[in-house]
């Protein structure tokens, strides 16, 4: 398989591109400088880096790279610094995804195209129609109007769940999300839920990167657990030891 990558320097989108050549598929990753990978990465035969703000591509261009690819994989999210998270781009997991997907749909491959997006446990599926109680409303809300990528990853994950919707014939997709991450150094249990089974705001679970990065891989790459999940958003927890 041939999977973009986006987001391929943060820190799970760096371990969602070692799962995949790991598994000996060619990855295409977005990033703003090959040089913040490590060595052994870059310089694979099977990765190909492509040095370029996402959103300063033209849809052309994008389709070019789209033209050969079976999915594409999400991992953007805003620098943890003031302008990374009050700055411009201010939407930029969602508008890089209907980049994406615009681009994939002049594909002709005969196959759908896959998008697996990052998401966050603070973000409702409301095709399941989850309720919040009144103190996590309160929390969310002053999120989504202080800390603005709250809100890029609600608008993202409802471009998928409306515009693209469970019917398209050109793209399927899922929005994972994990709970509070954590750096861990190699995959390990995990459970996954159609909703959380847990508050994210007053009792969160924990999910490490690499079992993040290990789920999208599976997805991406297992016909059975794409199929078992497309169109949700799966919650993803590190099992308790």
């Amino acid at each position: 398989m041939t999977i973009l990558v986006t987001g391929g320097t943060g820190a799970t989108g760096r371990l969602l591109i070692r799962q995949l050549l790991e598994r000996e598929h060619t990855v295409l990753a977005v990033v703003r400088s090959a040089e913040r990978l490590e060595d052994e990465i870059r310089n694979h035969p099977k990765l190909i880096t492509i040095e370029s703000p996402i959103l300063d591509m033209e849809d052309s261009e994008m389709a070019g790279y789209l033209k050969d690819c079976d999915g594409a994989a999400s991992c953007l999210g805003h620098n943890l610094t003031i302008r990374g998270i009050f700055g411009p781009p201010r939407k930029l997991v969602r508008d890089a995804a209907v980049k994406v997907c615009r681009s994939a749909s002049s594909r002709d491959s005969g196959l759908p195209f896959k998008f697996v997006l990052m998401n966050t446990t603070a973000n409702l599926n409301r095709n399941l129609n989850e309720e919040r109680t009144f103190g996590e409303s309160l929390v969310i809300s002053l999120m989504r109007l202080l800390v603005p990528p709250q809100s890029d990853n609600e608008e993202a994950a409802e471009y998928f769940r409306k515009e693209i919707g469970n019917d398209n014939k050109s793209i399927e997709w899922v929005a994972v999300r994990p709970d509070t991450l954590i750096d861990e150094p190699d995959p390990g249990d995990y459970d996954l839920s159609a909703s959380p089974v847990r508050s994210p705001v007053f009792n969160p679970g924990r999910t490490s990167r690499i079992n993040v990065a290990h789920f999208i891989a599976e997805l991406l790459t297992r016909e059975d657990l794409w199929e078992e999940w497309k169109g949700q958003m799966p919650v993803i927890y590190n099992r308790d030891k």
